[in-house]
């Protein structure tokens, strides 16, 4: 089913909320704009969706994703550039994985006008909802869920898909402080790890609150088999500095394939650099550290953006960065990211949806 910007059914809110929104004290998912896209599938076809306003949903407690975690989900920005215009940065990428994310899940893929046209169409009317300074954005998170009301396991038959939008500050407001994870795992081969699905995150959760007790914010995860090759950071890829080179582990079906990282792979590589797409035991990053070849470690995401790392701990070994001040590539990708997201530099990647 094909459906166009024009059959989006909108019911407008009564009142907005924007009042609630302070422009110098942004946090990340704390206040949601005023509308939502709803659409359902249902006997084998996407309904037309609709644009209603923000607020709860009603479902059965027999709702299969509560029983067996068939939900995805995709994470976009909005900026606005420096007319006031709103920029929605590299949809059609977040829609193809997301569609990945749904072939592996037992759900049906989304058309792509549902996904970018509906994120077009409910930016637009929420325009005034993406904030304008610098580091703040309007946080887009298309899901889907499974909705059959049926507790027997099998894979599901009807399904919603929504559209919520979040002002957004930084989703770190400081360098992160790094645990090398050799206990728990995150992914094995054949799984589920290069999905964007909910039970990845789920998973995560309890091994991340122990590192958050021993004073880390995030996990470096490393393989299933070994616990010797690094894999992701919970919400982040990672790329390391090492001499004149970059490197970054290869995405495979254990690492989620990052919109972020892609980007950052191809800025680098345009400007010259190096960059190797690899596994990368940990063994590596310590030798590295120790011979003082270890410049910058950083992550990349949507949400985080690039995301210096203060340190790292794996076993024994803390290795503590530079100061990030003095960084030469992360700080440089940062700007050159945040130049064209604003669309204050020339788009040439096509990467920029114009709303």
């Amino acid at each position: 089913m094909s459906v166009s910007t024009l059959e989006i059914k909108v019911k407008k809110v009564e009142k907005s909320r924007i009042n609630q929104l302070d422009p110098a004290n942004i946090q990340f998912g704390k206040l949601y704009s005023d509308h939502m896209l709803v659409a359902h599938y249902e006997k084998g076809e996407w309904k037309q969706p609709e644009i209603i306003p923000f607020g709860n949903v009603s479902l059965s407690p027999a709702t299969t994703f509560f029983h067996y975690g068939q939900a995805i989900f995709e994470g976009v920005k909005a900026y606005k550039d420096p007319q006031g215009n709103p920029l929605i940065f590299r949809p059609y990428d977040n829609w193809k994985r997301m569609n990945r994310s749904a072939v592996r899940m037992a759900m049906p893929e989304l058309p792509e006008d549902i996904f970018v046209e509906g994120i077009r169409a409910l930016v637009d009317l929420d325009r005034d909802w993406v904030p304008t300074s610098e580091g703040t954005s309007l946080y887009i998170r298309p899901f889907m869920v499974a909705t059959d009301e049926f507790i027997g396991v099998k894979p599901a038959e009807r399904f919603s898909f929504m559209i919520i939008t979040s002002p957004a500050g930084p989703y770190y407001a400081k360098p992160v402080s790094i645990y090398v994870q050799d206990q728990y795992v995150r992914a094995f081969p054949g799984g589920i790890g290069f999905t964007k699905a909910a039970g990845n995150y789920g998973a995560s959760m309890y091994p991340t609150m122990k590192i958050r007790e021993m004073g880390y914010d995030q996990i470096l995860w490393t393989d299933g088999f070994e616990h010797k090759y690094v894999q992701e950071i919970g919400t982040m890829n990672v790329f390391f500095v090492l001499g004149d080179k970059v490197l970054t582990p290869d995405t495979s079906d254990t690492i989620l394939e990052g919109v972020s990282r892609d980007s950052v792979v191809t800025l680098l590589r345009e400007k010259g650099m190096t960059v190797e797409e690899r596994p990368i035991s940990i063994d590596e990053i310590v030798a590295a550290y120790k011979a003082g070849e270890l410049r910058e470690a950083f992550g990349t995401g949507t949400a985080a953006s690039i995301a210096p790392i203060a340190d790292l701990t794996y076993q024994d070994n803390h290795m503590v960065l530079p100061q990030v001040e003095t960084w030469e590539v992360a700080n440089w990708l940062k700007k050159e990211l945040s130049e064209i997201r604003y669309g204050r530099k020339a788009d040439t990647h096509d990467w920029i949806y114009r709303v």
